[in-house]
C-alpha cells in the first residue's frame, strides 16, 4: 500500500509500505478518509516523544471493511485500544486504561495509509446517508463531546449554561458544537487568526471573536499553551469550571492561587470513553451537531503540502481530510 510516513521534524514521505495484517478479532479497513489532527501536527514538528520517526501518523479515519463476513461495511474507527479488563475499562473509562494504545503511536501504525487493522469492537457502522468524509470526523468530535459532557456536569446547578471556547481549530469548533448539542445556552469561540475567525463565522454556525473580556462559568481551553491557560484562568467566573483539552505545552499559565481562592474546578479531558465515541457518532449521524461541512479535502499523496500549509497558517478550514488513492 501507499502511506504518508513521518520521517523526522517537518518531513513526510509518501511511499510504499507493507500492508497491515488483521489479527484475531480484528478487521482490515480500506481507508477512505482520514483527518489531520493537531497531535499529528505536534508530531510533524518533532514535539511529541510518543510518536518517534519513522511512523505512519493519522487516527481520525473512516473506511470500508475488506474481507470476512463484514466485507464492504462502511465504518468509522475508534482508534483507542484498551485492555478491557482493568478497573478503568470495566468502569467505562477506557481512555484511562494504563495500557491503552492508539493508532499512530507505536506499536500501532496510523491511518495515513491505504489500510489499517482494527478490532471489531472499535468499529462503528456508518449509515448509507452519511459520507465517509463526515464519518472521519467522529474521532475529533468525540474528543470534544467527552470534554463538553465533563464540563457541563461539573457546573454548579445555579450557574447559567454559558461557555467560552478558546481556540477555533477542529477541537475548539467541535467543543462549541457539542456544548450546544448538550444543552448549553450560549457558546462563544475565541480565535485570534482573522482568516480562521471569518471562516468560523461564515460557515460553521458558531460565534467567533478575536478576544474575550467578560467572565464565563465554563471555559474550554482547546489549545493548551501557557497563554491560553492564563486566559482561561482570568476569564472563568468564581466557582466556575475550566476544561483543558489542548496539548500545546505542559508548563505554566494556570493561576493556581485564583483557582484556590475562587473554588475554580479544573478538569483535564483526554479522548473519550467507548460509549462517548458511539454516542457522538450517533449524534453526528442524526444531524444534531450540524452539517459538519467545514472540511477541506486533499489527496493523501499531497499530504506533505497539506501539513506545510497548516504550519504556515494558510488553511482557513478547521480540518483537512486526506483521501488515499484507490
Amino acid at each position: 500500500m501507499k502511506a504518508l510516513v513521518y520521517t523526522g521534524p517537518e518531513a513526510l514521505d509518501y511511499r510504499d509500505f507493507a500492508d497491515p495484517v488483521a489479527g484475531e478479532g480484528e478487521q482490515l479497513i480500506r481507508i477512505d478518509s482520514v483527518g489531520i489532527c493537531g497531535s499529528d501536527m505536534h508530531a510533524y514538528l518533532g514535539h511529541d516523544d510518543r510518536r518517534p520517526a519513522p511512523l505512519i501518523l493519522g487516527h481520525e479515519a473512516a473506511g470500508v471493511i475488506t474481507g470476512g463476513p463484514r466485507d464492504g461495511e462502511r465504518v468509522t474507527i475508534n482508534p483507542l485500544v484498551s485492555c478491557g479488563t482493568c478497573h478503568a475499562c470495566t468502569s467505562g473509562r477506557e481512555n484511562l486504561c494504563p495500557t491503552r494504545q492508539i493508532i499512530s503511536m507505536p506499536p500501532r501504525e496510523g491511518a495515513f495509509a491505504g489500510y489499517v487493522a482494527m478490532r471489531d469492537t472499535n468499529l462503528v457502522t456508518v449509515p448509507d446517508h452519511v459520507s465517509l468524509e463526515l464519518a472521519a470526523l467522529a474521532e475529533p468530535m468525540a474528543v470534544s463531546w467527552h470534554s463538553a459532557k465533563l464540563g457541563l456536569a461539573a457546573l454548579h446547578e445555579a450557574d447559567p449554561r454559558r461557555a467560552l471556547v478558546i481556540g477555533g481549530g477542529a477541537i475548539g469548533l467541535a467543543a462549541a458544537l457539542a456544548l450546544v448539542a448538550q444543552g448549553c445556552e450560549t457558546v462563544r469561540v475565541v480565535e485570534p487568526n482573522p482568516t480562521r475567525r471569518a471562516y468560523l463565522n461564515a460557515h460553521c454556525g458558531v460565534e467567533a471573536v478575536a478576544e474575550a473580556t467578560e467572565a464565563w462559568p465554563l471555559v474550554v481551553d482547546a489549545v493548551g499553551f501557557a497563554a491560553t491557560r492564563k486566559a482561561a484562568s482570568a476569564l472563568v467566573t468564581p466557582g466556575g469550571v475550566i476544561v483543558h483539552i489542548g496539548l500545546g505545552d505542559d508548563a505554566a499559565g494556570l493561576d493556581i492561587r485564583r483557582a484556590t481562592l475562587q473554588e475554580i474546578t479544573f478538569i483535564g479531558s483526554y479522548t473519550y470513553s467507548a460509549q462517548d465515541f458511539r454516542d457522538c457518532a450517533q449524534a453526528m449521524f442524526e444531524g444534531r451537531l450540524g452539517p459538519l461541512d467545514w472540511t477541506e479535502t486533499r489527496a493523501l499523496s499531497d499530504g506533505a503540502q497539506a501539513f506545510a500549509d497548516i504550519r504556515s497558517g494558510q488553511v482557513p478550514a478547521p480540518k483537512i481530510i486526506l483521501k488515499p488513492e484507490a
